[in-house]
């Protein structure tokens, strides 16, 4: 059997991972406030984000995601207290990826730093999604663009990883079904400093 495989990897290579056979993945750039107030939590926004404020998503099943060294480096934070779950490394600030505060919601949106950027397109495909648009920066906004696709493909991950149990499966999560590590939830004033 020939078995997929996409490295993970912060900036600094403490932090390193693979997908494994990860089956149906979304694709996206989003350009929504609260991406966005992520990137400048961790102060990497240039880095992150597009010139008009958008950060660059795959979103695949979480029990495709493994980690093979630095998972003591794993920290989370949520924007408020609804808010989801934003994985980063701690040792370098690389942005890892978004989750639901329940497994049971078994995706996970990995930010395009932590990937194999030359191996995008032949793993993931060449079509990206473009979501939010109204809140992207600039005069002229982006055109939104494969909403209805990235919608299937959601309810497909989500669904089927219900189904099958595989959402008991994630890196991220215990057998209790909570955070392998408690997320810092931010104060509102916090948090609107990062949306100025």
């Amino acid at each position: 059997m020939v078995i997929f495989m996409h490295s993970i990897q912060c900036n600094c290579g403490a932090v390193k991972g693979k997908l494994e056979n990860i089956g149906t993945s979304n694709r996206l750039i989003c350009y929504c406030t609260d991406c966005r107030a992520f990137a400048h939590f961790l102060d990497k926004a240039p880095a992150i984000l597009d010139a008009q404020g958008g950060t660059e998503i795959v979103q695949v099943a979480q029990q495709h995601l493994l980690f093979s060294q630095g998972e003591e480096f794993l920290s989370a934070v949520r924007l408020s207290e609804k808010g989801m779950i934003r994985w980063y490394a701690s040792c370098c600030g690389t942005p890892i990826g978004n989750t639901l505060a329940s497994p049971k919601m078994s995706f996970i949106g990995l930010i395009h730093n932590c990937l194999d950027r030359q191996q995008m397109d032949k793993d993931f495909g060449a079509k990206v999604a473009v979501l939010n648009t109204d809140t992207a920066l600039g005069h002229v906004k982006p055109k939104q663009s494969g909403l209805f696709g990235f919608l299937f493909r959601f309810l497909w991950i989500v669904t089927t990883n219900r189904i099958n149990g595989g959402y008991k499966k994630s890196a991220l999560f215990n057998a209790t079904g909570l955070p392998r590590v408690t997320p810092e939830t931010l104060r509102a004033d916090e948090l609107d400093k990062l949306k100025n």
